[in-house]
């Protein structure tokens, strides 16, 4: 198993690779012995941020409700078909299923989709970047908090990292929920990763004496931050052949961002490197125009993201076990549409917990009327599940970890039974 002394001391590879275009064989041989993985199975979180605030009314509908159709004029969807033979997905004679989240519908007959809907945060802003960032912080109404609650998460799981891989977010930079104390990975894809691995064989014997003494002397300058995790995680990533890799069972991914990025994950998971906690993210959820009912902008939002959450699972065939997969949203939109065939920026909105011990199959949360007297300043669905309370729930079960005051500091409520057990 690498120590955290040995993944220091192999740290970094990658700065002079990118210098001297290769890696000098003695720190390439520190670098292989020092990678060797526990074959021990992980408990592995994956976390989708929807950014942009997901129209709860969109994805689960309570068309049911008689305002329903009068707020919706142009958006409400019903389960009977239409003349085109579109229909909302009845889940239980109150609440509706979008139809183009279709492919995740059989894990919710299955018992292994839950939906919690009535969610957000106590937080009343409507800004994308102040929510986004109280939800990924975990500390609604407070700014300037160094840590995300995905990286105190890291923290509290009760080991040292035997693996940079520990925690991967599949993003360009690191995300605000990964931002701590604990080491991170942002990673766009797998395969640019590694490029700088490549050994050069130009370089003679002769010049190792020198590399040594560069080495000694700079490690303690470039052997800093979330830097040495990305160093020794691209010696991992060449013996993984991540140029290679074929999906199990027949998943299909979409050839879409969160696709590709799911598939990353999932070899991540498959090639046993040590993954706990990993993040991704799909944009385009700001449905101020045009959203659509069973086509348009929502709907093929929802496609992609159901598609590449399905083919996620499906790839994962017998590890499904060790994973939950929950997506997450900063906010709703409105319950009336405007006047441009859209919604705007509202409260409470819903998100999906995927797993095989997940409490699946029905609706949890509470939503109880679309009329205006019932809704937050007369127009958008009220929080009725703090945010904190699904994560916690989720995150805390599926990972063992109990302290919720560390988790979320400042929060003093209690976590959403969703995990069965």
């Amino acid at each position: 198993m690498l120590t955290r002394r040995a993944f220091l001391k192999s740290g970094g590879l990658a700065v002079l690779a990118a210098a001297f275009g290769g890696v000098p064989s003695f720190l390439s041989r520190t670098a292989l012995a020092a990678t060797t993985q526990s074959n021990r199975r992980k408990k592995v979180l994956v976390a989708i941020f929807q950014r942009g605030a997901m129209d709860g009314l969109m994805a689960v509908p309570l068309f049911n409700d008689p305002k329903y159709e009068e707020l919706r004029r142009q958006l409400a969807m019903s389960p009977s078909k239409s003349s085109d033979g579109n229909s909302l997905i009845d889940l239980d004679e109150r609440f509706g299923l979008h139809p183009s989240f279709s492919s995740l519908y059989n894990f919710y007959k299955e018992g292994r989709l839950a939906i919690v809907h009535g969610v957000g945060s106590p937080d009343p802003t409507r800004s994308h970047f102040d929510a986004q960032d109280y939800m990924e912080t975990g500390t609604p109404g407070r700014k300037g908090t160094a840590s995300g609650w995905l990286n105190r998460a890291e923290g509290l799981l009760g080991h040292e990292a035997a693996t940079p891989f520990k925690a991967v977010s599949m993003t360009a930079a690191l995300p605000r929920s990964l931002y701590g104390n604990e080491p991170a990975l942002a990673i766009s894809d797998l395969k640019d990763f590694g490029l700088n691995l490549n050994y050069n064989n130009t370089m003679g014997e002769g010049t190792e004496e020198g590399f040594e003494v560069l080495y000694r002397k700079t490690s303690q300058e470039i052997l800093k931050g979330t830097g040495r995790e990305s160093f020794e995680a691209v010696k991992i990533l060449k013996n993984i052949n991540v140029n290679n890799y074929i999906p199990s069972n027949g998943a299909a991914y979409p050839n879409s961002p969160l696709g590709r990025n799911l598939m990353q994950i999932a070899q991540l998971i498959k090639s046993g490197v040590g993954l706990e906690i990993a993040f991704a993210e799909t944009g385009g959820w700001d449905t101020h125009f045009g959203e659509g009912t069973y086509n348009g902008t929502f709907a093929r939002r929802a496609q992609d993201l159901s598609d590449s959450v399905s083919a996620f699972w499906t790839d994962l065939g017998t590890l499904q076990d060790d994973v939950v997969l929950m997506t997450m949203t900063e906010f709703g939109r409105t319950v009336r549409e405007n006047g441009s065939g859209g919604t705007d920026h509202g409260r409470a909105s819903c998100l999906f917990v995927l797993g095989n011990k997940v409490d699946g199959g029905k609706i949890h949360g509470k939503v109880e009327s679309l009329d205006p007297d019932a809704l937050e300043d007369g127009r958008d669905l009220p929080v009725t599940t703090d945010f904190r309370a699904v994560f916690s729930g989720v995150a805390g079960t599926h990972l063992n970890i109990s302290n919720d005051h560390i988790l979320f500091p400042g929060w003093n409520g209690k976590r959403m039974k969703l995990m069965k057990g």
